[in-house]
């Protein structure tokens, strides 16, 4: 089984974090943020992945709490998937939702890139404020070590727009992580190491 727990406290935050890669996307997420928290269950469920996340702010400040919540899910990730032999490696989704359309494309290539294309008018959606999106996939792209391209194709609302770009990274991570079964015993890269 390929899991990981991981913690995160400081004096903005406590983040408790704990995953399985290979579950069946069942989930328990305690976070202020009912936004985020929502976002953070469609994670787990279009990924597949079992995870348990307990993120509390100790500041006050969302920013901070968002922040730490995917750099701790990150590290997970990343210690769970090991070596990466086997694994997919790449990933690519196209997600509709209503009349928002996401594309999500990443590279667990062992170094950071993250681009986050996805203009929204609204400021704030529910309790999330909306500049921590591009945020979130920033930090989690760099304690995952993964390149991470998101692009809204369309979309009007604020709401769709961002629970796609979730469940599109979902998507396309768990197609990243999965076994490539003719290459099983192989790391994909010719400097043999991701």
């Amino acid at each position: 089984m390929r899991t990981s727990k991981k913690e995160r406290t400081t004096k903005e935050t406590s983040i408790k974090t704990e995953i399985n890669i290979d579950g069946n996307g069942q989930y328990k997420i305690e976070t202020d943020l009912k936004f985020f928290k929502h976002m953070l269950e469609q994670f787990a469920a279009h990924s597949d992945f079992d995870i348990t996340i307990e993120a509390k702010s100790l500041d006050g400040d969302s920013h901070h709490l968002v922040e730490d919540t995917a750099i701790t899910l990150g590290e997970a990730i990343s210690e769970a998937l090991g070596d990466k032999k086997g694994i997919k490696r790449y990933g690519t989704q196209f997600l509709p939702m209503d009349e928002a359309l996401v594309r999500c494309v990443l590279d667990l290539s062992g170094r950071a890139f993250c681009k986050v294309n996805v203009p929204l008018k609204d400021e704030k959606t529910s309790d999330f404020e909306t500049v921590l999106l591009a945020h979130f996939f920033r930090s989690l792209s760099q304690s995952l070590k993964a390149a991470i391209h998101i692009d809204m194709l369309d979309g009007e609302d604020t709401h769709h727009i961002i629970e796609a770009v979730f469940k599109a990274f979902a998507r396309a991570l768990a197609q990243a992580v999965s076994i490539d079964e003719k290459n099983q015993n192989k790391i994909m890269s010719t400097k043999g190491v991701l």
